[in-house]
């Protein structure tokens, strides 16, 4: 069983290559439509599988019978283990063939949450087997497994974008991708409220169930790896574009996972910048509707009214910044970051001075700008910038990295700007975001040479 597992996910083998070209003119088109939205859906329905039960903490906590707390441990579960999982995800889909990690994950999850629903029940059977564990524990126990199936949604995306899309467009075409987690937590939202209509909260993890199993087997005959696994040609050669920064290939897996990876100072550099930018767009979100409502005497509908727009801004926020990024900078990804920061600051200490009910225009606005220019950075810095500073055969790994330490950043928003709230005031939460954003330019910042570097080199090649 565990062998036919492993050569499941093994990288496909490559096709004999096509030489005419029409026909591959006709398959890449085919194929780059085809992955691209293969991966978009795919981890649209990730969401579905891992943000329904944030829409359902209420009816958990009757029909569970857990506290707020424990519904917070549970959460904080989830984000250390899906932020671990992607790493180690990310170094295994370096390894494997795409549609296979992303379709076992999407599968796996999907299995935890049809079983969710009915942890009672399981807790009740091994109390008459005379096994006394709380609740609470079997519940971060089973969502903290959905983290790390979870986890293997996105690495193998970031190999698919790198290996399907040359880097002078893959600014664009990546955050163009990215639009689908905002797709994928609306319309989970979306479906969840009408089930709850019904009174019908299992069906929250069910239905996605459902769905995800269907999909993750649909993505098998769906998807496939590389180019070269269906007779076309690497996506460099074929658009004449840039080359890749390609290792030797003596090197093993591990060689190059130390070397352009754990030793690399400018994946570290974007990883704790990524730290701060997940602070600030967590921090803002997470706490938004609080402070209004708290400090600025907004009620509760008022300051969910103010808020709703601040995640549906940072979709075209996202696409936008890397379509800049391709046409102005050739697909680097320090100056756009850069620029988005600094304005993510500025909008910051705006929305803090300017919040009140009698501005609530200006208090949406600035809310949106937050997020509009949050999703910039945190689609570029984690994603594209990381796939520019190591090797191809490292970029799942390299992306896994950074957003491992992104959710690190996820988990201190919360922890962090409560304990500054409670001690320093709002003022002190919005003054973090400040630093934040300014630490993450100061990482960034440093890529500067590296990636002019690494489009010169590019060039040259492509230019032999």
């Amino acid at each position: 069983m565990f062998a036919k597992l492993i050569n499941f996910m093994k990288p496909l083998p490559d096709a004999e290559r096509l030489t005419d070209e029409k026909q591959i003119k006709r398959l890449y088109r085919n194929w780059r439509i085809k992955m691209f939205f293969g991966m978009y859906f795919g981890y649209a329905l990730f969401y579905f599988t891992r943000k329904n039960l944030d829409y359902v903490k209420p009816a958990l906590s009757e029909n569970f019978g857990l506290s707020i707390i424990e519904l917070g441990y549970i959460g904080t579960t989830i984000y250390l283990t899906y932020g671990i999982g992607k790493f180690l995800s990310g170094v295994m889909a370096d390894r494997c063939n795409i549609r296979g990690v992303m379709a076992l994950g999407l599968f796996a999850s999907s299995l935890i949450n049809l079983a969710f629903p009915f942890l009672p029940q399981f807790h009740a059977f091994l109390g008459q087997m005379h096994i006394t564990l709380p609740l609470v524990f079997l519940a971060s126990l089973l969502w903290g497994l959905n983290g790390v199936c979870q986890s293997m949604g996105f690495p193998p995306v970031a190999k698919g974008l790198v290996y399907w899309f040359s880097p002078s467009e893959r600014a664009t075409k990546w955050t163009l991708w990215s639009s689908s987690h905002t797709f994928g937590a609306f319309f989970v939202g979306v479906l969840i409220a009408y089930l709850l209509k019904f009174d019908a909260w299992r069906m929250a993890f069910v239905v996605p169930a459902i769905m995800g199993i269907c999909y993750s087997i649909f993505l098998l005959f769906f998807l496939t790896d590389k180019p070269t696994t269906v007779g076309l040609p690497p996506i460099e050669e074929y658009r004449h574009d840039v080359m890749p920064v390609k290792e030797k290939s003596n090197l093993s897996h591990w060689e190059i996972l130390k070397k352009h990876v754990l030793k690399n100072p400018f994946l570290w550099a974007l990883a704790i910048s990524y730290i701060f930018i997940y602070y600030v767009r967590f921090a803002t979100l997470d706490w938004g509707t609080m402070f209004l409502t708290q400090e600025r005497g907004f009620s509760d509908e008022l300051a969910v009214s103010a808020m709703k727009w601040m995640p549906f801004l940072g979709m075209p926020g996202g696409i936008v910044a890397g379509y800049l990024a391709d046409r102005w900078f050739q697909g680097r990804c320090t100056q756009m970051n850069i620029i988005y920061l600094v304005i993510l600051a500025a909008s910051c200490w705006g929305f803090y001075k300017v919040a009140g009910t009698n501005q609530f225009f200006w208090t949406s606005l600035l809310a949106s700008f937050i997020g509009f220019f949050v999703d910039g950075p945190q689609n570029l810095a984690g994603g594209v910038q990381a796939s520019r500073v190591t090797v191809q055969e490292s970029v799942s790994a390299a992306c896994g990295f950074t957003g491992m330490f992104g959710y690190f950043g996820a988990m201190l928003s919360s922890t962090g700007a409560a304990f500054i709230s409670k001690h320093y005031g709002w003022q002190g939460v919005y003054f973090s975001c400040i630093i934040a954003c300014i630490i993450a330019m100061a990482c960034i910042a440093t890529t500067w040479r590296k990636e002019s570097a690494a489009v010169a080199a590019e060039k040259a090649v492509a230019n032999k």
